[in-house]
């Protein structure tokens, strides 16, 4: 069965460059899914209850309502709060990272190089397929030279 990957960001640029990383992922094979906004992206979840992806990449800063308060509805939702949610994000600042940890978000990923983007996914995707629960805060921020 693919797996069912859903990006949420309002950046075109990198709806190609997160494309083009799964696509350079020659062992993972997958369904992409992409929505630009946060009201689109619970709009779609509440759509697809029956069928939900199986991991998240959420974008903090989309309009209509942010990716802070996407996590917060998704986490509060007894038939979403279960879904994997990666943060997928340029900024990285420790208290920021601090409430997404405590408000459920599984990683957060801070938008890299293209080079290392590919790595970076398959690795997050790899350790959920291991653990898809929340990590130890000290592992919430992933990055590849700390894996």
């Amino acid at each position: 069965m693919l797996p069912l990957i859903l990006l949420a960001d309002d950046d075109n640029f990198d709806h190609f460059f997160f494309r083009k990383a799964l696509k350079e992922m020659i062992v993972v094979t997958h369904h992409l899914t992409i929505v630009k906004d946060g009201e689109q992206l619970m709009n779609y979840l509440y759509e697809k209850l029956d069928h939900l992806p199986d991991v998240l990449f959420l974008d903090l800063n989309m309009p209509r309502k942010n990716g802070a308060e996407c996590l917060s509805e998704i986490k509060k939702d007894p038939k979403l709060k279960a879904l994997p949610v990666i943060i997928y994000s340029t900024s990285l600042r420790e208290d920021i990272a601090n409430e997404l940890y405590k408000a459920g978000a599984h990683y957060y990923l801070q938008k890299c190089d293209f080079s290392d983007l590919a790595e970076s996914i398959r690795k997050v995707l790899a350790l959920l397929a291991e653990n898809p629960n929340q990590p130890p805060r000290d592992k919430f921020i992933f990055a590849l030279d700390k894996v």
